[in-house]
């Protein structure tokens, strides 16, 4: 993949000095909120790899988010294909990210989702870009609006992969947008 960048960030692939801030984001409480599990070192660092080799293949995924300025690995934010969503046909390419906490409220997850939606769009073609997250989390579902998405409550879901030990992250509202949407 070549990286994408954007006024503050570089979205690239991942390389082996992300490890400690892929694990952190993915163990955090306050990351994983909306999330039913926290994932150790090791689970981590193969989710990364999963991660990493998606994107070699298919030239697009769940990439890093860099500063540019720093060289600050803030978390993720990418593309990726979508399967067993029920209001959806499996490969639908959903938008989504996952932020560290110290760099929240600095538009970034915004900025670097901007700039994917865009990529999918005019790079890759894409008709539809769908996001969804449960219903509870205003600060995704805030992202979501900020990049031009609309809200599709007749396809809001339970979601499948949810147990339901967790009943309160099984609701999930869809967000869509398509190529001819106005951007913000």
């Amino acid at each position: 993949m070549k990286p994408l960048r954007t006024e503050r960030l570089i979205l690239r692939n991942w390389e082996e000095r992300d490890r400690t801030l892929f694990h952190l984001i993915n163990s955090d409480e306050q990351v994983m909120e909306f999330f039913p599990m926290r994932r150790d070192r090791a689970q981590s660092d193969e989710m990364m790899d999963r991660l990493a080799s998606q994107i070699e293949s298919r030239g697009f995924g769940l990439a890093a988010v860099e500063i540019a300025e720093t060289g600050e690995v803030a978390g993720f934010t990418g593309l990726n294909p979508t399967a067993g969503i029920p209001v959806f046909k499996d490969g639908t390419v959903e938008i989504g990210w996952r932020i560290a906490p110290r760099f929240w409220g600095k538009g970034i997850a915004g900025e670097a989702a901007r700039a994917w939606r865009d990529h999918g769009f005019d790079a890759l073609g894409l008709d539809r870009i769908v996001s969804f997250a449960v219903a509870d989390n205003r600060r995704s579902i805030a992202v979501m609006q900020r990049i031009g998405m609309t809200a599709r409550p007749d396809l809001d879901f339970d979601h499948p992969a949810v147990p339901d030990t967790h009943p309160q992250l099984k609701r999930h509202v869809l967000y869509e947008m398509f190529a001819g949407d106005a951007r913000p």
